[in-house]
């Protein structure tokens, strides 16, 4: 997965090299760059964030059936 944030980063920074100023390079380097790249890591992590929130429910619940409903 982590492929394509890297090849992404790697030619947003590219770019940003080619940039004529530093600030336009900076520019280019969070709107191309990090904030797309925010955005897809956040929207492709969702699956996995809901995963593990199941998981920990489940664990949770077995625990609390566990201990018994006396506790």
């Amino acid at each position: 997965m982590y492929l394509i944030p890297i090849a992404w980063l790697y030619v947003v920074i590219l770019v940003a090299a080619a940039e004529e100023t530093i600030v336009a390079a900076v520019l280019t380097f969070v709107f191309w760059g990090i904030a797309p790249l925010a955005l897809f890591l956040w929207v492709f992590g969702t699956p996995a964030r809901r995963r593990r929130r199941l998981e920990r429910e489940a664990r949770d619940r077995n625990d609390r059936a566990e201990t018994g409903a006396d506790q």
